[in-house]
């Protein structure tokens, strides 16, 4: 085994909640991460999680990647990651990534040099646009049989349902309410999009059970904290 030195910046991203079931899930990378930073004289000096998809290929929408990569550039560390699609199945994004002076590296296939890399990056754009052909087709064909696609939506047709929907929302703020006021004293977060991406970073859900917050969503969570 490889003994590793220097210092290391890990970084972990989900496309939903629910992928901890998969072998992509959080712990699962940390997991891997670990296991491969085994043994030598390192350090991890920051770890950031994100739950966003892949697709995304412009940094200010992947926040967390962004941190990390500014934290790995200025301490001069490595960027680690569980596997390659962790950063992104885009072929443009990984180019963009491995002509930048950021060294990073993955878990799984360490060994891996600049080509290798772009040749991975290939195969990983090209599997994830036979996963959305699928996707789709599957889609449509679940609309042909005249199935309702997409989440139920609450009947909100009478007053008490709005109550009732107002009550559960207005409990939801006064659980997660004195977060944001924490996250907003302790790290200076002063805009909607910073504050959203603090609350997903500490894993913390929206009214829906998503694990994906949005400036809109902080908007509408600030109007009911007191």
């Amino acid at each position: 085994m490889t003994t590793h030195t220097g210092r290391f910046v890990a970084y972990y991203r989900v496309s939903t909640d629910k992928q901890g079931v998969s072998g992509l899930g959080i712990e699962a990378q940390q997991s891997a991460v670990r296991d491969f930073l085994n043994g030598g004289n390192w350090s991890v000096i920051g770890e950031f999680t994100e739950v966003e998809s892949g697709g995304r290929r412009r940094l200010h929408e992947r926040p967390m990647l962004h941190a990390a990569l500014e934290l790995a550039r200025k301490q001069k560390a490595t960027l680690v990651v569980a596997k390659l699609d962790r950063l992104a199945r885009d072929v443009q994004f990984i180019s963009t990534l491995l002509n930048s002076q950021i060294k990073f590296i993955c878990a799984d296939m360490p060994e891996a040099d600049r080509t290798f890399l772009q040749m991975m990056s290939v195969f990983s754009e090209w599997e994830a646009k036979k996963i959305g052909e699928r996707t789709k087709a599957a889609l449509a064909e679940l609309k042909r049989q005249g199935k309702k696609l997409g989440s139920p939506t609450p009947e909100v047709g009478s007053a008490a349902g709005i109550a009732r929907l107002q009550q559960k929302a207005d409990r939801y703020a006064d659980r997660v309410g004195p977060v944001v006021r924490d996250i907003i004293r302790k790290s200076g977060a002063t805009t909607l999009r910073e504050i959203a991406a603090a609350l997903q970073a500490r894993g913390v859900q929206t009214p829906r059970g998503n694990s994906e917050w949005h400036a809109s969503q902080v908007r509408n969570l600030l109007k009911r904290v007191k």
